[in-house]
Formats: structure tokens, sequence, C-alpha cells
């Protein structure tokens, strides 16, 4: 970093730290009452029951709404914390009980730690300064001073975590060190060169299609394609940038339209609005989702704006993704002069054993078998296995190794060398969920979607929810949390605006800001650098974090824009 980055940064972090202070010892909390309702049934005991996470669940010690100190009414008495968190209460009109919680936010300022984070980004371009000090910044807010102990221990210790440690630093870390001392990769890259990619323009519509085939969405699309294409972009000379523009937007965008994938299941159980008849039961919630895909403008917009990109149409492309283009077609730069990969180079660079063979069926049989474990999981279960499968596909490809004669030496030697090369890439990914989950706790995004009022113009919710979610998204950097947040307190914020409106088709408005909810957080997701799928896009294509960030949020934005207003334009025209 230059001295003026320097400074800047400093000056960043020393404010972020004099806020976090002033946040926790003069600026008290504010408590809001949420609810959320679950399919609830009795069962034999006449127990009223629910589904949460695959598993059955019973509420106990039901209370009558009026009786609950969680309402708002009394929340708002409190000069403290309440005793209770959570509560299930029974409230008038609704069938089964609802849990009622207490959420706090401390007002704008609960954005302070994403700020911190996302300035830092920017500023210093160093990703764990960035995360750590936004880390940092949050758990002085809340009075939690030693770091280590209450906070990140605590958050490394919990399942996401561990998830994260054995999939990208384990598994994947493993599975590309193999591909790197086999030259499985390179003998891929040259196999499509030789007899199907002649440039940079049909390497990136090879991309495109192996992104809008893995429609799962989310980390394992994007570490999918960008661990397939990367060896045979390089060769094609395409900047790094362009590839993980078309990686990330063909991840989360293509499986918010092509919903055959684990998102349906997951949303549908926020969408929940108590006398509103077709969102009644779980399959009413599942085929109100599949209804709204055709309102997915930005899903629709990222995918298309890939594919026009792919093709070398560049016009809403923006400067800097033209730039990249430039550099790498001129000078066969693939990253600009000050990048700084969050992958390592030797993750790419070829070191295979002496009278050991390369072939490309070392790089497609693990593939293969990779798609094949989490499709064959997904139809079974309902979720794709992806542990499971990416250790089935690091199996194989240990097991292909060995038995064409390399040295089990030889084979650890690569294993080794994979997981140093994505320790960095994993740190980076435990911070961001440490960061995310401090944001949550703050309630930033309790406080913005607060900001909403009952008496908005109906024809604008959407918009409004669109900028919301992706101000929510952006700053924590997850689509599914921003669902957890958004959905249950949206959905019959837009029922009241449609019945006070008296719109000639509610159930077409509610679609619409459905639409506008979903897609608005995945493009926050996706533009954000604190996002795992930001990440791994950058990680897996071997390119610069904030130059993939900085290249991507143009054409991004341009997607937007344009489906912001056409959501404006059928909730006038529709409804």
């Amino acid at each position: 970093m230059s001295k003026k980055q320097n400074l800047l940064t400093l000056i960043c972090i020393i404010l972020g730290i004099v806020g976090a202070l002033y946040v926790n010892y003069c600026v008290p909390e504010t408590w809001v009452e949420s609810r959320i309702q679950y399919q609830m049934t009795q069962n034999d005991q006449a127990q009223w029951q629910y589904v949460a996470r695959g598993k059955t669940q019973v509420a106990t010690d039901i209370v009558a709404y009026q009786e609950s100190p969680l309402r708002q009414q009394n929340l708002d008495k409190l000069q403290q914390a309440p005793s209770l968190k959570q509560q299930w209460v029974f409230i008038e009109g609704v069938q089964g009980p609802s849990l009622l919680k207490a959420d706090y936010h401390f007002g704008v300022w609960s954005l302070l730690p994403a700020f911190i984070a996302i300035a830092l980004c920017l500023i210093s371009r160093e990703p764990l300064l960035a995360l750590f000090s936004g880390i940092v910044v949050g758990a002085f807010m809340v009075g939690k001073f030693d770091v280590s102990s209450d906070v990140l221990i605590p958050n490394m210790a919990t399942t996401d975590a561990a998830s994260i440690l054995i999939l990208y630093l384990w598994l994947l870390g493993g599975l590309m060190g193999i591909w790197a001392k086999t030259g499985a990769a390179q003998a891929f890259a040259q196999m499509m060169s030789e007899r199907f990619v002649s440039g940079p323009r049909s390497a990136k519509l090879v991309t495109w299609m192996l992104g809008v085939l893995f429609f799962q969405g989310g980390t394992m699309s994007t570490v999918l394609v960008g661990t397939t294409v990367k060896p045979m972009a390089d060769k094609a000379n395409v900047s790094h940038e362009e590839l993980s523009y078309v990686v990330d937007s063909t991840a989360s965008p293509i499986a918010s339209v092509i919903a055959f994938n684990a998102w349906p299941a997951y949303v549908q159980a926020f969408l929940f609005v108590p006398g509103v008849a077709f969102l009644a039961t779980e399959a009413d919630r599942l085929s109100f989702f599949f209804s709204s895909i055709v309102f997915s403008f930005y899903g629709i917009f990222a995918v298309l704006g890939t594919l026009l990109l792919s093709l070398e149409w560049t016009r809403f492309s923006g400067k800097p993704m033209r730039k990249a283009i430039a550099r790498a077609r001129l000078t066969g730069q693939l990253d600009a002069p000050d990048a700084a990969p969050i992958s390592a180079k030797e993750l790419h660079a070829v070191n295979i054993p002496e009278n050991y063979r390369s072939h490309w069926l070392e790089f497609i049989l693990p593939l293969i078998c990779l798609i094949a474990i989490a499709v064959f999981t997904f139809v079974a279960s309902g979720s794709p296995q992806i542990h499971w499968a990416f250790g089935g596909a690091l199996l194989l490809a240990i097991v292909i190794a060995l038995g064409k004669g390399m040295q089990v030496r030889d084979m650890l030697e690569g294993l080794g060398t994979g997981w140093k090369g994505v320790v960095v890439a994993s740190i980076i990914l435990m911070l961001a969920i440490t960061i995310g989950a401090i944001s949550k706790q703050l309630g930033g995004g309790i406080y913005l979607v607060e900001l909403l009022g009952e008496q908005l113009p109906f024809w604008c919710v959407p918009v409004v929810l669109q900028i919301l979610t992706m101000i929510i998204a952006f700053s924590t950097g997850t689509s599914w949390g921003t669902y957890a947040i958004a959905f249950p307190l949206a959905m019959p914020l837009v029922w009241v605006i449609a019945q006070n409106e008296m719109l000639a088709n509610p159930e077409i408005f509610m679609m619409i800001c459905f639409a506008a909810v979903l897609n608005g957080s995945v493009y926050g997701d996706q533009c954000s650098p604190i996002s795992d799928t930001t990440i791994l896009s950058s990680m897996t294509t071997g390119c610069d974090l904030m130059d993939h960030v900085k290249t991507q949020i143009v054409p991004a934005s341009y997607a937007a824009i344009m489906a912001g207003m056409l959501w404006t334009l059928c909730a006038l025209v529709l409804t």
C-alpha cells in the first residue's frame, strides 16, 4: 500500500474503534418485536409441533399474546435487556402458536462493522485486515473486548466454520492440489483448446454454459465452474476479472431463475402471512415461489449480461471490465499489475513427477463423480450433500493418480500444496462468516427494514424493498441470511399495503415484491466483498478480490436498475 492508503486505513480503523466504544457506552439498544410463524400441526398428545431444519419440534409454555413481555408495547418500556429472548404465543385469528422474539438494533450504528469492513476493502485491498477490523469494531460495540475468546473462538467453533474448514481447506484444496500435481487441469485445458475453444469468446461461452448447467447456485456452483474453466480460460487469454464475473453472475442469479434446487424449500418457510390464503400451506408457498419466477428480472438480466460479455459485447460491462479485457488481449496479463490474488500460485503451477503422463480424464472423471453425488443426494434427500460430493471427487482423483503409478510421496506433496494454496481464502471465508454473524446480532437488517412505513405509495414498494435488501445483503455478505431477516417483515407489510390500497390483484403485487426481495438480496450478496460466493469466485479463478468486486458491480448494477424499473412498471400496470 502507498503512504496515503496506509494513512487512510489507519484513520478508518481508529474512527471505527472510537465509534464502537461510543455505541457501547452511550447508545442504548432499541428492542423490536418480531414474529415467526411456522406451519403448525398437533400431535397425538394435542401438542403443537412444527418442522425446523428437518426436525420436528414441539412448542412449549405457550401464553396469550397480550400477556407476553415481548410485545412491542412492553419492549418500548424496557430500560434493560428483556428477561426472555423468545416465547410462544397465541395470536387472535392465527392458526396455532407463533414464535415471538425480541431483537435489537443500534439504529444506523448497527451498520458500522460492515461499513468499516467494506471501506477498508476498498481502501487497502486487504480483505483479511478489513474483515478482522470489522469484527473488532462489532465486538467492541457489544462490549466483547476479548475478541479471540468472546468472538472468534465461539464463531469458529460453529458448524458453519467447521464446514468451511473441511470443504474449502481439506477437500477443495486437496482436489486442486492433486490436479496440480497430476497436470490434469492443464491436460483438460489443452484438450478443450484443441477441440472446442479457439479464443476468449468460446472459452467464456463454455464457462457461461457450465454456470447455467450447474443451477444449484451459491458456493457449489462458483467452486465447480471456477475450478473447471480456469486452466482453459487462462490458455485462451481471458482476464481473471472477466472469468470471475461470468462464474459469479451465473451462480446465484441462475439459481433464482431455474429454481429446481434447495432455494424454494428454504425460502417458503419465511413466507407465511396470517389470513393470506395463497400462502397458507407449504405447498401453497412453493407454488407461489415458482409462480413468481417470471418477475425475477435481476436474475434474468444478470445471466443475460454474462452471455453478452461472453459474446464479446461489452456495452453494458463498464469501463473497469473493458480495461481488463483490453489489458489481457493486448499484453497477455490476466491480472492487473498491482493485483494480489487470494489463491496461491502453486495451485496453478505444473509440477508433474517424471514419467507420469497426464490425461484430461483425470480432471473430468472426478468432476462427473462430484456432480453425480450432488445430484443423487439432492434427489434423494432434497439437499445436495456437498461434502460427500467433494470427498468422493478427491478420493477418485487420488485413486486414479496412484493407479497410474504416482508415488505416495508425490501424492501427499500435491495434497500439501493444495492445502497451503487455500489457507488464506479459507481464513477469509471464516472471518466473513464471523462478521456476518456480528452484523446480524447488531440488528442492521432489522433497522433497515424498520425504515419502511405503511404509508408508502404501493408502486414504489418493490424498489424500496429491492434497495433495502441490496444494502442488507451487501453489508452482511449473505443472501440467505437476508431472506431470514427481510421476508418475515416485508411480506406482512406488502399485504397490508395491498389491502389499504385496495389493489385489484394483490397476489400479483405480492409476487412482484417477493421477487424484489429475492433478487435484491442476490445482488447485494453477489457484489459484497465479504460474501462467500464473491470470495470463492475470486479464489477459484485466480482473481484479485477487489478487482473482481469493482469490475462486477458495474454490469450487476445495470441489471439491478433495469429490474427495478420493470418491477415499478409491473406494479403500476398489473395490480
